[in-house]
């Protein structure tokens, strides 16, 4: 199902996928995520909100529904999936997949809070999965890319 959703003054598509043992395939303005539901035994699809990007003190054009589902846990850095340390935009990802990396070297740029920020890998491994492209718009534990 797909959903257009509007928190503050900006717009997210938010499209819920499959649904299987209690995990939600989610897609917010073309993004995937896998988000665990609460009580799946019930089965009934729910939409995840899209984390506002605003500060907290901006109020929300709506409250959010009562049974949604939480948003999937950040992986752990040694479980080699790199995450966005903070809300902002993709500048450059600097591997493709297949690469080796090392652990300590920096893999894409983001722009945060009008400065550069340098991603770097907890991990060595080979990138196996690339998340994201230059100019997405991520936010505070979004999946940047899989290292193993």
């Amino acid at each position: 199902m797909k959903y257009n959703l509007k928190i503050g003054e900006k717009k997210f598509e938010v499209e819920v996928g499959d649904i299987q043992a209690g995990l939600i395939q989610v897609f917010v303005n073309g993004t995937p995520y896998e988000v665990n539901m609460e009580d799946h035994h019930e089965a009934v699809p729910v939409a995840l909100p899209p984390k506002p990007a605003a500060p907290a003190s901006v109020p929300r054009a709506a409250p959010a529904p009562p049974k949604a589902a939480p948003p999937a846990p950040r992986p752990a850095a040694s479980s080699g999936a790199l995450t966005a340390p903070i809300p902002g935009l993709i500048l450059a990802i600097k591997v493709a997949v297949g690469d080796a990396v090392t652990a300590g070297q920096t893999v894409a740029t983001m722009e945060a809070m009008k400065m550069e920020n340098n991603l770097i890998s907890h991990v060595s491994g080979v990138v196996k999965e690339i998340r994201v492209q230059k100019g997405a718009e991520v936010s505070t534990g979004d999946i940047i890319m899989i290292i193993a």
